[in-house]
């Protein structure tokens, strides 16, 4: 079996290389390497050592992945006849795709693919910025930097930072985390003659000319609080906090059941807010639906019972699990081809469990939702009318025995329970034309709000009382009002 020997050219300083690689390096003829541009290049140069780089390769391509899948195909190939010897900055396996590439596809093609040492760029980068690892350490990939991969805690160090594209993603990525003037460092050939430490504040990144395959940006631990407050894990902590033994007294008591008012109150804001289409407004009182999950998540880890981790794992699954379409193999061109498999998944997860078809509409919705979940099931069974005409004339039907119960004098509790057919008629006819009607009483509810405010103001100015209005003189106000779009 023929092989390829990846070796590691080091940090960037030819005193720092391996006596074994550097042997190996002057015995060998022919030499392939990913880049040239690398200091202790020129050392091995001048004394003899030649090379044949890759480095036309990243001429033709848009994309780093597209060059390494190059690389690694030739090295393959050229393995198939001879060994083949490859040598890479720094450890190879550190930061080196085209390495990873050949240890995953080398078995596959009968190749062995034979490991190196070489000082890690890391070391000399721990030594150049004098940090410990211990305390908590990330090295990222500027070309394929992802927000949530960011520990703001950690020390972080972003490699191969090429050029000022590269650069400019890096900074835009990390100001959706951190302060435009977060001051953060620039290191080049780290550990070489040529080692530079640039200290810049962020938004400053990209507009450094002297960027290149020996760059990296070291980001330092955020201390600052403020800073961190758009992390989850934080606001985490300051809800533990609260319910922790030095916490809040009103924090430490509430339950479960104590929390159900709040969480139906904040819901109904929320929608306040998306109904006014205001944005401030939905990013608070997101904000505060976000908090009754997490107090009711700490409670839960309080209690030994569960934690927000078993919540989002919980929830994460199951959206995985109930999407198919999107995750696995299943085809869904249309949203009612999602329903359906979305029900047909959940008849599954139930199992063998006997329900009959209204089962799980929550008790506790508000009655108008109710109402119209229950006509929702009821419809997947056929339980409907065909048109929306036979459901205005039950509209009819139950006015009408509405108004005969009131003339009959009927009990309180008749007259309720027809009044109580009007109202579910009336979703009916609600279902019919896909209206919420929860949603729609709600706008109806602020509308007279809206309205009823601006008649209070009218009677104010006018340094009267309600007393001294009729209803007529108070209904041109409501009027005004409507011209105003209240």
């Amino acid at each position: 079996m023929n092989s390829i020997h990846v070796l590691g050219l080091g940090a960037g300083d030819i005193n720092q290389l391996p006596f074994g690689i550097y042997k190996l390096l002057k015995n060998t003829s022919e030499i392939y390497l990913r880049t040239e541009s690398h200091p202790v290049v020129k050392d091995l140069k001048g004394e003899g050592i030649h090379f044949r780089s890759f480095d036309s390769v990243y001429e033709k391509y848009d994309s780093f992945e597209e060059v390494y899948e190059e690389i690694t195909e030739t090295l393959l190939k050229l393995a198939e006849k001879a060994t083949v010897i490859y040598a890479v900055p720094g450890h190879p396996l550190v930061a080196e795709r085209t390495v990873q590439l050949l240890l995953e596809r080398g078995p596959q093609r009968k190749v062995e693919i034979k490991i190196g040492g070489g000082q890690s760029f890391l070391d000399a980068m721990f030594q150049a910025l004098k940090i410990d690892p211990i305390e908590g350490f990330q090295l990222l990939d500027a070309t394929a930097l992802k927000r949530d991969e960011i520990h703001l805690k950690q020390h972080m160090i972003i490699g191969q930072v090429y050029d000022t594209y590269t650069a400019s993603d890096v900074k835009l990525t990390l100001m959706e985390k951190l302060p435009y003037d977060y001051e953060v460092y620039i290191v080049t050939a780290a550990g070489s003659s040529e080692e530079e430490v640039r200290k810049v504040e962020l938004y400053e990144l990209d507009r450094e000319v002297n960027l290149n395959n020996l760059t990296s940006v070291y980001v330092p631990p955020v201390k600052d609080d403020t800073i961190l407050y758009k992390e989850f894990s934080k606001f985490r902590e300051i809800i533990a906090e609260l319910r922790g033994p030095n916490g809040c007294p009103w924090d430490k008591e509430q339950t479960h059941k104590s929390l159900k008012k709040y969480l139906i109150e904040e819901a109904y804001e929320l929608i306040e807010a998306i109904d006014k289409e205001d944005i401030d407004h939905m990013i608070e009182e997101l904000g505060d639906v976000l908090l009754q999950i997490v107090l009711h998540a700490q409670i839960g880890e309080d209690e030994g019972y569960f934690t927000i981790d078993e919540v989002i794992q919980n929830v994460s699954e199951k959206m995985v699990r109930r999407h198919p379409h999107v995750f696995g193999q299943v085809h869904a061109e249309t949203a009612e081809d999602v329903t359906r498999n979305w029900e047909e998944i959940k008849k599954e997860e139930k199992g063998e469990k006997v329900e009959t078809i209204l089962d799980g509409i929550g008790t506790h919705l508000p009655n108008l939702m109710r109402a119209y979940e229950i006509q929702k099931r009821a419809k997947k069974v056929g339980f409907d009318w065909e048109h929306v005409d036979h459901a205005w004339e039950k509209v009819t039907e139950e006015i009408n025995e509405f108004k005969s119960e009131l003339e009959d004098e009927g009990k309180s509790e008749s007259i309720t329970k027809e009044f109580g057919d009007i109202l579910f008629a009336i979703v009916n006819i609600a279902r019919f034309y896909n209206i919420n009607p929860e949603e729609a009483l709600f706008g109806t509810n602020q509308k007279f709000i809206n309205r009823f405010s601006y008649i209070e103001e009218k009677v104010k100015e006018s340094g009267k009382n309600f007393e001294n209005f009729n209803l007529e003189e108070l209904d041109r106000f409501w009027e005004e009002a409507k011209e105003k779009g209240l």
